[in-house]
């Protein structure tokens, strides 16, 4: 004989959610640090263009191709990305928050429901 508990099927779906709510928040986790790194690149092209005068030559990179860009309008469009990834790091940072509460809530609903099913 075996000593094995069958899981109910209740049981079994929690733990598939919870197996779901856990690769969501890995996914959201890895978005957050892809745009942290780009807020930070963006961030630190801007602190340089601003060092330089409006009349310096500048160049933006696309793919493979640096096109002469004047630094006002590139200002305006590093500043615009700036802005826009800013608001995407407040989303992923309270869709994480979220994500992080179900899992501790189901965590904790399946542990008490656990231990009931092993008491009886």
């Amino acid at each position: 004989m075996s000593d094995s508990v069958e899981i109910p099927a209740y049981l079994q779906e929690q733990l598939a959610r919870l197996q779901q709510l856990q690769q969501a928040l890995q996914i959201i986790v890895s978005q957050k640090q892809q745009v942290e790194f780009e807020l930070t690149d963006t961030s630190r092209a801007l602190d340089e263009l601003q060092k330089l005068t409006d009349e310096a030559v500048v160049f933006k990179s696309i793919g493979a191709v640096l096109l002469k860009k004047d630094k006002p309008s590139l200002v305006k469009e590093l500043t615009e990305r700036k802005e826009l990834l800013t608001v995407r790091m407040s989303v992923l940072g309270k869709q994480e928050e979220k994500t992080r509460e179900k899992l501790r809530e189901l965590e904790q609903q399946l542990q008490t429901k656990l231990r009931s099913t092993q008491a009886s």
